[in-house]
């Protein structure tokens, strides 16, 4: 899958934050789900979200 991938709607509805258990935002551009309230990016690498703390990256 390319960069681009086309990511699923319900499925973005369905994850929650693993942190905070709250909503994300998509960042089609950059390929990760931001959780503006833990402040952190997860990052989406072949279409699949990486949910995981130790592989987000930290938010300013």
């Amino acid at each position: 899958m390319s960069q681009n991938t086309i990511i699923d709607r319900r499925m973005l509805e369905a994850l929650i934050c693993p942190v905070t258990q709250g909503g994300l935002d998509y960042d089609a551009e950059k390929q990760e789900l931001i959780s503006r309230a833990a402040k952190l990016a997860f990052p989406i690498r072949d279409g699949i979200p990486v949910m995981l703390v130790d592989e987000a990256r930290q938010l300013d």
